[in-house]
């Protein structure tokens, strides 16, 4: 809830709903998932974070706001998990069978690191990442830097000497590897909520093929946030 460029983002409504209670409906329906949990901090400001994820069925954790390391590998422990599939409170268009296809490939290969971000073809929004909870707790006794802890899994993909590490390629047009469907900004949101509008009410489990296409009937709604930087780890 404390965003610095867009507080209180994940709660901000679209057709009705709170912009998280979207991405765990769409998370629901990724076949390889067992469970999720939403990983929030112990401020105050996100009991309303607690009382969402009550409410839509699914497991929440709470830790340290500054230490994400931490908070991921404790709510991972809370569930006995042994593979995290990290997804952002940010993302709301995230694709189950994106998911899907990645942890896929991780269970049938021996990486410890697998995402689709090392090298972007797929827009960004659609970020996910798989690796075991043994790994993390692995970084977790090899580092305390703070930018190491605040971005999970940063020590894991900058350290491919001692991890190994496969990217998965969207095999998408390029025109469509710079959408941005992440929400940082209020312009983020805005582009956000007119695709949720356009399609949702269509069909709530739209696709990536019918945000592209939505993409190729109006690009105009797309320069909506074609200015927003995304803000640097380092």
């Amino acid at each position: 809830m404390t965003s610095t460029r867009l507080p209180g983002k994940v709660m901000h409504p679209i057709l009705g709903k709170p912009m998280l209670e979207l991405l765990v409906e769409r998370l629901k329906r990724a076949r390889t998932l067992d469970q999720i949990v939403v990983a929030t901090t112990t401020n105050r400001a996100d009991d309303v974070i607690e009382e969402l994820a009550c409410q839509l069925g699914v497991s929440v954790f709470r830790g340290s706001e500054e230490d994400v390391l931490d908070r991921v590998l404790r709510a991972a422990r809370s569930v006995n998990a042994d593979v995290i599939v990290e997804i952002t409170g940010d993302c709301p268009l995230i694709e189950p069978a994106v998911v899907n296809r990645l942890v896929g490939i991780y269970q049938a290969n021996h990486y410890d690191y697998i995402s689709n971000t090392l090298q972007r073809t797929f827009p960004r929004g659609l970020d996910t990442q798989v690796f075991s909870a043994a790994v993390l707790a692995q970084v977790a006794e090899l580092t305390q830097a703070p930018a190491d802890r605040e971005h999970v899994s940063l020590y894991i993909y900058e350290h491919p000497e001692r991890f190994s590490l496969h990217n998965v390629q969207s095999g998408l047009p390029e025109k469509y590897w710079d959408l941005r469907l992440t929400v940082d900004t209020l312009e983020d949101f805005s582009l956000i909520r007119e695709i949720y509008q356009e399609l949702y009410p269509v069909n709530p489990a739209f696709s990536l093929k019918d945000i592209m296409d939505l993409s190729d009937r109006m690009p105009q709604l797309f320069e909506t946030n074609r200015g927003v930087q995304q803000k640097p780890v380092r």
